[in-house]
């Protein structure tokens, strides 16, 4: 290696080690280190002891054990700062027996600092309920009144599990609210953790409580109906719900019932994920009704694999077809058959949408018709008898409803209007209520009007990075279209904001980017960054491999996406964006 690329290297490392103080961050993350004793975390404790003002503390893709926790759990106990633990895939190779005695001394190091905690991960750690018993004491302390993100995913806690985490967290609701701080959970994620219906009401009672959440993620739990209802009431009482991921549970007809009646209390939605459900045409009829003439802020809608026939996906597409910020409609693995593929496909390229349908190549044909099922093959005698009843009329249902909607396999409203020759858009109007169809409605010459809107960037480089992410955040990976139209102006502003770069405004820059992708918290309290990043990863992967790119800013932007969560569409989006930044 030459002298120039030694210092280049050391550089690159003094520029991440600057911004990573600059925000709090001590990270360990995923050097696959075996911390058995003191003596194994004799480097991590060090850094403890000289680290100033830590706020993040990484320690994913490790494996720790009692002793070695006890001593990390000591050097936490000097950091009243402390509020994000980032603490998944740690006790790989670990007895179930030494995880509670470890979590409690990594806890009661945050506790005797009288931290208070905004995030704690520690998805990917199989621990079942027996992890449990290391947390509960630490869930229920004044150290958790203040905690905001709470990410148990693939942690396999069970009913028992789920049972002592719901207990723990109303005991801290109540106790905040007695002093006067409630705790206000915005994001929980427990996916594939076996909670079933047990786990998963006890928990519904936490949530109806707290009132707070914005984003739930319960993906793959077992829930059936009746654990599916009682979350459904319980997030009636979550209005500022934004992001709901239930898939892979069962929700069946019944269940789909009971959310589709709680959904019109939850306005703010912007994704649905209840994909692999088992809604069938009955219940996915029952959402469509709920969401139709309401929220509009909803972007994603994912009902893959859910045996819903032609007529619930056509009254799936009338229902999203004129939100202005759709942006995604999942409905592959059903049983639309040719024609209802036809159909769903004819009716988004009627409003010229379609690039903002997914895939249908793995639709299972239509139903047979003399096919009969049991809704509930596990449930009591009356729920069978209630279900085989609404599967008999079902049939007839949806044969009077299409005779009455649609003409050709399309909506009336479509097929007896032309199409509408597609009006050009303004930056401006992009602007203010950004859609893939507005960028595409942008005249060839407007990438003038885009810098002309940001002004000086030497000044001002926030606007230029705002504008940047709206561009990015309207953009499907499938749609080519849409992806060639957002990286020419994405071209546009970023190459005129790195063209002015300095030293100076170079930490600026990125901290802006990193805080409008939510990979870093900004100052602004009321900012909400977005739940999606597949569109902002996609064009930045384009941008960064640009030559107008500043090579010094790959390593903190690698860093960061690299530490980010990824729980919804983004991750291929995100792992190609970390190919681009380490070529």
């Amino acid at each position: 290696m030459s002298s120039g690329d030694d210092v280049g290297g050391i550089v690159d490392q003094l520029a991440k080690t600057s911004v990573e103080e600059a925000v709090g961050l001590l990270s360990f993350a995923s050097r696959g280190l075996k911390l058995n004793d003191e003596s194994d975390a004799k480097e991590i404790v060090a850094a403890l002891k000289s680290f100033k003002n830590l706020k993040i503390f990484e320690l994913k893709g490790n494996t720790l054990g009692i002793e070695a926790a006890e001593a990390v759990g000591e050097g936490l106990k000097l950091h009243p700062t402390f509020e994000r633990a980032l603490w998944s895939d740690l006790f790989t190779g670990r007895l179930k027996s030494e995880i509670p005695a470890a979590l409690k001394h990594l806890c009661n190091g945050i506790m005797g600092a009288n931290a208070c905690l905004v995030e704690l991960d520690l998805s990917d750690n199989a621990f079942g309920p027996n992890g449990m018993v290391g947390l509960v004491d630490f869930l229920r302390s004044p150290s958790c009144y203040t905690l905001q993100e709470l990410r148990l995913n693939n942690n396999g806690l069970g009913i028992q599990g789920g049972k002592m985490l719901a207990e723990s967290l109303l005991e801290c609701y109540e106790s905040s609210v007695s002093c006067g701080k409630p705790l206000a959970l915005r994001v929980f994620v427990s996916g594939r953790g076996r909670l079933e219906d047990e786990g998963a009401t006890a928990l519904a009672q936490a949530f109806k409580a707290m009132k707070s959440l914005e984003e739930v993620h319960m993906p793959q739990n077992g829930i059936n109906h009746k654990g599916i209802t009682a979350l459904a009431e319980a997030f009636q009482h979550n209005a500022k719900l934004k992001h709901l991921n239930l898939s892979d549970n069962t929700f069946t007809e019944i269940g789909s019932l009971s959310m589709s009646q709680s959904i019109p209390k939850l306005q703010e939605l912007e994704v649905i994920n209840f994909e692999d459900c088992l809604m069938r045409t009955k219940g996915v009829k029952a959402l469509a009704k709920a969401i139709k003439d309401t929220h509009k802020n909803l972007r994603t809608l994912k009902l893959s694999g859910n045996e819903i026939s032609k007529s619930g996906a056509e009254c799936i597409v009338e229902a999203i077809i004129h939100k202005e910020h759709f942006e995604t409609l999942e409905l592959n693995a059903n049983q639309l058959g040719e024609d209802g593929v036809e159909s769903v496909k004819g009716m988004m390229e009627s409003f010229g949408k379609l690039g903002q349908l997914g895939s249908l190549s793995d639709d299972e044909g239509e139903e047979e018709e003399d096919d009969e099922r049991d809704d509930n093959d596990d449930d009591d005698d009356d729920d069978d008898d209630e279900t085989d009843e609404d599967d008999d009329s079902e049939d007839g249902e949806s044969e009077e409803e299409e005779e009455e909607q649609k003409t050709d396999g399309r909506f009336n409203s479509v097929t007896s209007t032309p199409t509408a020759s597609i009006k050009a858009a303004t930056p401006e109007e992009f602007l203010q209520f950004p859609s893939p169809t507005k960028l595409q409605q942008i005249g060839e010459h407007s990438s003038d009007a885009f810098l002309g809107h940001i002004g000086n960037v030497e000044d001002e480089p926030e606007r230029a990075i705002e504008t940047f992410i709206k561009i990015s955040l309207v953009v499907v990976p499938s749609d080519e279209k849409i992806k060639q139209a957002a990286t020419k102006f994405a071209d546009a502003i970023m190459s005129k904001l790195f063209h002015s770069v300095t030293p100076e405004n170079e930490s600026r820059i990125v901290n802006e980017l990193l805080v409008r992708l939510g990979l870093l918290k900004g100052e602004d309290k009321k900012f909400r960054p977005p739940s999606n990043l597949q569109g902002p990863f996609t064009v930045l992967e384009h941008v960064v491999r640009q030559s107008y790119f500043p090579k010094s800013m790959k390593s903190t932007l690698s860093l960061f996406v690299s530490k980010s969560n990824s729980v919804d569409n983004s991750s291929e989006a995100r792992k190609s964006l970390l190919q681009a930044l380490s070529s």
